[in-house]
């Protein structure tokens, strides 16, 4: 008879953490006001950049194809500022975690910050840890039903505000607020702030942990991240073990009371060693300093550690001082690569041009031999103005004295480009008939414009195709 095969799937338990106060909840409380109100608060902010341009401080046009942050614009073409703002995140969450562990993850993270929200009501609704566990536990009735929906009407109203935040970023904050309250909003902002009210409630409502354990790629990767010296969440077991009731003189200094586990919104006890579902969140410190301080003992217990201490402490050495554990070579170099970049963007900045030009020759035909012998090259202008006031350009051809140029439309060399835009234009490079202009069929030329009000000038190289003699 053939076995059964093992059934590896296990249900998920819910984990109901228990309310605590101390240092590291207060500052989680804290750093949530402030992430969160900066988040609800940003799109509303104004920054006034002329009668031509958009007076929202941070946003994100995609119809024009900018990015607006207070002074600053990026353009399409300078997406190579947010790909270095990524890399500097990228580098800086290596930096913090070297020196500190999982400190995104346990305080800033937006996945735990929703998910403390979202735990605060319902605690405000169901009650503590004790009382959520035995509502969980109850069969249904109408109390629990009418908990339940007062308190996922109250996840929804979260991730309503949530989505809707969002999509003010991507366009002027009180004009698609106007048009939410006015049911005149575009599809793609109620499909945006549907999308995001779902996936907000389900995974810092249902999910939770979950979403950390399974989804976050990050546990997996902080090993790489973290060494013996990295300060991090840990039980000091030496002092800790055997485990046993406070009257115990035998016995350590742990009572075996699971606060520690209780308060725990990722269900683990860290008496166990160092997890990878650990966030660092340190709630379990503040649980366990208050157990010690009701005993009269010696808080710490549970602190941030690095593990290279705890041979030496287990030995009755002071542990080293904190500095040395964040300047040590992994961080230093982490800093110095962080800093390099962020002043190589600055520089970057500040270098940027106001206006701007792209030439491209029309390759079919390469060149055209004209009724009277003269050859015309035919090429694509794009010109850039950054300012925020149409400007005129003069437009230039050098390389050849012998090269006329002409713009399309037009009889002058003179072209107004509107506003912080892009002007697109064709023009023509002559070349007289019977001019030798090169020896060669490709004659270097180079395009030239000049903000007439300013006396800023670009250029671009290229090549004038045919030759003169031709």
């Amino acid at each position: 008879m053939t076995p059964e095969p093992e059934n590896l799937y296990a249900a998920r338990e819910p984990i109901f953490p228990k309310r605590v106060k101390g240092t590291f909840r207060n500052l989680k409380w804290a750093i949530m006001a402030v992430t969160l109100g900066i988040y609800y608060l940003v799109p509303w902010l104004r920054w006034d950049r002329g009668p031509n341009l958009p007076d929202q401080a941070v946003l994100v046009d995609l119809a024009h194809r900018r990015f607006y942050f207070l002074w600053i614009e990026i353009w399409p073409h300078e997406f190579y500022f947010v790909a270095g703002l990524l890399i500097m995140a990228g580098l800086g969450l290596f930096l913090f975690t070297s020196a500190l562990g999982r400190v995104w993850c346990g305080y800033t993270c937006p996945q735990t910050v929703w998910t403390d929200l979202f735990i605060l009501v319902e605690r405000w609704i169901e009650g503590d840890r004790n009382a959520r566990i035995r509502l969980h536990r109850a069969k249904w009735s109408l109390r629990k039903g009418g908990l339940r929906l007062l308190k996922w009407t109250a996840w929804a109203v979260i991730g309503v505000a949530t989505g809707g935040a969002w999509v003010f970023y991507f366009a002027d904050a009180p004009t698609l607020a106007n048009q939410f309250l006015t049911l005149s909003a575009p599809t793609v902002a109620w499909a945006t702030v549907a999308v995001l009210t779902t996936t907000t409630v389900v995974l810092g409502g249902f999910m939770r942990e979950q979403v950390c354990i399974y989804m976050c790629p990050w546990p997996r990767i902080q090993g790489a991240m973290m060494d013996d010296s990295t300060l991090t969440v840990a039980y000091r077991d030496w002092r800790g073990e055997p485990r046993g009731k406070a009257r115990d003189e035998t016995a350590g200094d742990c009572v075996d009371c699971n606060a520690c586990v209780a308060v725990c919104p990722m269900g683990i006890d860290i008496r166990d060693g160092q997890q990878m579902e650990c966030i660092t969140c340190a709630l379990c410190i503040d649980a366990c300093d208050d157990i010690m301080g009701k005993l009269g003992r010696e808080r710490g217990l549970i602190d941030y550690l690095a593990l290279s201490d705890a041979p030496k402490e287990e030995a009755g050495a002071p542990p080293r001082a904190i500095w040395k554990h964040i300047l040590r070579p992994r961080t230093i170099l982490y800093s110095i690569i962080w800093t390099g970049f962020g002043i190589a963007m600055i520089y970057a900045l500040f270098i940027r041009p106001e206006i701007e030009m792209t030439v491209a020759p029309i390759r079919n035909p390469t060149f055209v031999v004209l009724s009277d012998g003269a050859i015309r090259n035919t090429y694509e202008l794009r010109l850039r103005n950054k300012h925020g006031e149409p400007r005129q350009f003069g437009v230039h051809v050098s390389g050849n004295p012998v090269l006329g140029l002409l713009i399309e439309g037009t009889a002058n060399t003179t072209i107004e480009v509107p506003a912080d835009a892009t002007h697109k234009l064709r023009v023509y490079a002559v070349t007289p008939a019977g001019a030798e202009i090169s020896t060669t069929d490709e004659t270097p030329i180079r395009f030239w414009i000049e903000d007439l009000e300013s006396g800023e000038r670009a250029s671009v190289n290229t090549v004038f195709n045919g030759r003169g003699d031709q």
